[in-house]
């Protein structure tokens, strides 16, 4: 991928890893759109940097993604990036009782979501690179957060099948494997004491440079590096203290 001159719409663009890659694209010379539920916080990026381009949306929607479609369709058909970055991670108990409702929200943002995106966008002649951001915890799962780990592990296993899949249409496809960063998914204050995004950004443009298709850092790479049964024994460990 050519990391300048592009325009690129990321999801969930205004806070988190989405804000990290929105700073760093701007810098590289590229046009860039973010959208997001929140109208304040899209102001705020807006406010810092004005020729970031923004668009109010609820991703679990599925009219309100077809109406982002229909709208970079008509006022930027030139969009050649997708980045799928919008995630949500809840500490949903199986034993409660709106277990299914909150894992729901949680499928519909990290599953549903790029998966309709990338069926609409693949339609824009222009495109040709997908980025989808899935999670270190694709491959090996911690139990307190069991739908978000699956919602990773599905989107990964699905980044695997695209990359084959539309290599006849010509558009790439990587995948983004954060570790745990310091940003409020999961909730403020949840990952404090994890690394800031910006080690994580640095780290992966270099890949991204290099022509990676699976960009990772820390423990995201060992993740992707590990056998089964060193994942196994990491299972163990990341979980023994629950």
């Amino acid at each position: 991928m050519n990391i300048s001159n592009n325009k690129i719409l990321i999801t969930g663009g205004a806070t988190g890893i989405g804000l990290g890659l929105a700073e760093r694209f701007l810098k590289e010379n590229n046009t860039v759109i973010i959208c997001g539920r929140r109208k304040s916080v899209l102001k705020e990026v807006t406010d810092k940097y004005p020729s970031i381009i923004t668009k109010v949306c609820d991703l679990s929607i599925a009219k309100e993604r077809k109406d982002l479609f229909t709208w970079i369709s008509k006022e930027h058909n030139d969009l050649n990036v997708l980045i799928n970055n919008a995630g949500v991670q809840q500490r949903a108990s199986i034993f409660e009782g709106d277990f299914l409702q909150r894992a729901k929200e949680e499928i519909s943002i990290n599953i549903e979501a790029p998966m309709h995106l990338i069926s609409l966008f693949i339609n824009l002649k222009s495109l040709h690179t997908i980025m989808n951001v899935t999670s270190g915890l694709a491959f090996v799962p911690l139990v307190k957060i069991p739908v978000y780990c699956a919602t990773k592990s599905c989107l990964h296993s699905f980044t695997l099948s695209m990359r084959e899949l539309l290599k006849p249409n010509n558009i790439e496809i990587i995948e983004i494997i954060p570790p745990a960063l310091n940003t409020d998914l999961g909730g403020k204050g949840a990952h404090t004491n994890d690394p800031p995004v910006s080690t994580f950004i640095d780290a992966i443009f270099e890949q991204l440079k290099a022509g990676k298709t699976e960009v990772t850092s820390g423990f995201s790479d060992a993740m992707l590096k590990a056998g089964p049964e060193d994942l196994q024994k990491i299972f163990v460990r990341m979980n023994s203290s629950r």
